[in-house]
Parts: C-alpha cells; structure tokens; sequence
C-alpha cells in the first residue's frame, strides 16, 4: 500500500484526520452491503444491489462526510477569486448553455461531486481522486434532485446517491443506479474535457470557475492533494483490493476512455495518455467501438494542454478522415482546421462543429480496465 500524507483537512469536515487512513485504519476491508453502511429512512430489507456487495465498502467518512457542492460562488479566469490554480493544475472544462465553466480537481479532491444548475440545465460533475474519474451528468433521471457522496466505494470508486426520498445508490464510473428503488436506471453522460487550467483559460478566457471567497466559505486555496504519491504513475497502492489489476499499462496512467453502449464488461477502447503523448503537441488517433456494429470515432489530442476529446467524425452525412499538419488538425476531405474541441476555424467547415462521444471520459487505467476488463488499447503507430 503506497505511503500517504497527513494532512488538515480544508474543507473543516474532519480536521486533522489522515486523508487515505480514514478507510485503512478505521475500516476492515470485508464491508456489509450498503443498507448497513449508508443512513436511510427505509426498511434495509428494501435496498437491494446487482453489483457484487462485497466490492462495496466504506471509504472513510459516512454518508456526506465528504460535502458535496451546490452552486457555489464562481470568479471569472484572471480574477482573486481564480487565483489559486496553478498553471498545469487539472480541471473538468464543460459548457453549459453557452458558458464555459472549469471544475478544478483541486476542489473535487475534496468534494467529488458539484450539481449546478445553469438556466435550465441540471449538471452534475463529479470527480472520483481514487479512481482518477471525471464524468458528468444530466440529473433529469433524478428529476432534477441533487447527488450526495455516499460515503461508499464500488471498486475504489465513488458511489453517489441521489437526495430523493427513495433515494438509490449510483457507482460513478457505471453511470446508472445499481442499489436501491432506481436500479437499472441509466444517467446521460454530458461531454467534459479534461485538461490544464492554463490550457482551458487559453481556449476559454471568459472561464467561470469555483472561487475562493472567504465570505462564503470557500476556502479553495489552502486545499492540498490530500493522498500522497497515490497518483504516481506505477503506484498500484489502492484503498481496497479489486478482483485484479490489468498489466497491460501502469496502474495510474491516465486513459481516456470510451465507454461500450452494451453493459459493463462488453468491450470499451482506452487510449493511454502515454500513448497519445507520443503524437507530439497535436495528434490524431482513429478508432472503432461497439463491437459488430462498429461505430468511427476519433480523438484530438493536445500535447501542450494534456487533454484530449472523442468524437463522431462526421460533418452532416459525410464522413471526415483527419490528420496533423504544421502542428493544426485538418481533415482530408475539406482541408479544413479543427481544435481539440472538434470546432472547424478555417476553411469549407469553418463553424462546424463535431458532435462528442458522450461516453468517453478520462479515468486511471487501473479503474478503466476493472470496470471495462475486455477493453481494446489503442497505440501509437
């Protein structure tokens, strides 16, 4: 088990407390299902998994020992209220009804998941540090009600429940209820970008991002990475043990991933950073996935901003095949240019705009792997 820092606790829900220590010294690994481990109102006997319940334990902290967010107060890029990201810091980037917005993992570390709500839209973005996860969600399959940490871990990975009064329990990296009155229910996936802060406000100068405002007790800036060297690249330390650990790649690396739309285990394509870094500043790589109907997709991947997007490569019913040139994705058909946001800026396509695979996201290979064991790696050439 890798070694972690103790650390004081930012946020104020467990001052002083060890970050990962919570879940190694105060909790066995054989954990009882989760209507002995998450308060609720309801008969347990109601509460039912078709996930394996003894790969669900208690991470640590109980039900919502781990706050999420609300809407909290946002600066603009530039601002005091931004100021305490660092350049090369990680964040989500996602546009919600014409605003961009940047998610820091810096904030996530210690909160996982933040619902906003923007106009009409009800988001959550959520951020698992165990599992290296960044994924979002459309709560219309709740009704719009918000998610809360549940305080349990499927596979090392953060399990969100939904603040209803029957409410149920959601694996992240699953994207759909597995325990409780919802189960078998499916969440829509909203397409993020992960990527440097510096990266994001150079695409995005009119970025909205959590602020760190005293006032309203947002104290963003003292909050640490809270777990050591857990992100280390061959670190295979985890919080709980998992059936296996794929060898095929380092354990932390980071993937992006495309989820199979057929169930867990059917499949997925991982292309490792490691492998899209290979490419330089700028990069191309095709794909199929689905299986025997087999479907294109693409990744632009940014070497300088370390983020890259998945995408349908097709600009109404034609098909686009993309290569680098002079550092600028092109495409062969057009010759037209594209960012890494699938946005064509210059010539016949200019204004087009790629449609994103949804169900790619970005996860550590160990994760991406246990949830996807029959998954395909994409490598460079």
């Amino acid at each position: 088990m890798a070694e972690v820092d103790t650390v004081s606790d930012p946020t104020g829900f467990g001052k002083g407390l060890p970050a990962l220590a919570l879940g190694l010294l105060m909790i066995a690994c054989e954990a009882p299902p989760p209507s002995g481990l998450a308060p609720t109102d309801r008969d347990p006997a109601e509460i039912f998994c078709t996930i394996p319940e003894d790969q669900i334990h208690l991470g640590g902290p109980g039900k919502d020992g781990i706050p999420a967010l609300t809407d909290p107060v946002m600066a603009d890029a530039g601002t005091a209220g931004a100021a305490y990201l660092g350049p090369e810091e990680r964040v989500i980037g996602i546009v919600i009804e014409g605003q961009p917005f940047a998610i820091p993992h810096r904030v996530l570390w210690w909160h996982e998941i933040m619902n906003l709500n923007v106009g009409s839209t009800r988001l959550a973005v959520t951020y698992c540090p165990l599992t290296g996860s960044s994924m979002a969600f459309d709560r219309s399959a709740i009704e719009g009600a918000e998610f809360g940490v549940s305080g349990l871990l499927f596979q090392n990975n953060l399990i969100m429940y939904d603040r209803r009064t029957e409410e149920s329990f959601w694996p992240q990296m699953l994207a759909g209820a597995r325990c409780g009155a919802a189960t078998g229910t499916e969440l829509t996936m909203v397409p993020v970008v992960e990527m440097t802060w510096q990266g994001w406000t150079d695409l995005h100068p009119d970025t909205k991002v959590p602020a760190h405002d005293l006032e309203s007790g947002q104290n963003f800036a003292n909050y640490r990475y809270p777990y050591g060297n857990y992100e280390e690249l061959d670190n295979s330390g985890l919080l709980f043990p998992i059936p296996s650990i794929d060898p095929r790649r380092p354990p932390k690396e980071r993937v992006l991933g495309i989820r199979s739309r057929r169930p867990v285990g059917g499949g997925g394509l991982a292309f490792p950073f490691g492998e899209l870094d290979a490419l330089g500043s700028v990069g191309v790589a095709h794909g199929t996935v689905g299986g025997g109907a087999a479907t294109p997709i693409v990744v632009f991947w940014d070497g300088l901003r370390q983020g890259a997007m998945t995408f349908y490569p097709t600009a109404g019913s034609r098909g686009l095949s993309f290569e680098t040139s002079n550092a600028t994705i092109v495409d062969l058909e057009t010759g037209s240019t594209w960012t890494i946001e699938g946005l064509a800026v210059d010539g016949p396509l200019v204004g087009t705009q790629l449609e994103p695979v949804a169900e790619a996201y970005v996860a550590f290979w160990f994760a991406w792997a246990a949830f996807n064991p029959t998954t395909e790696i994409w490598v460079a050439r």
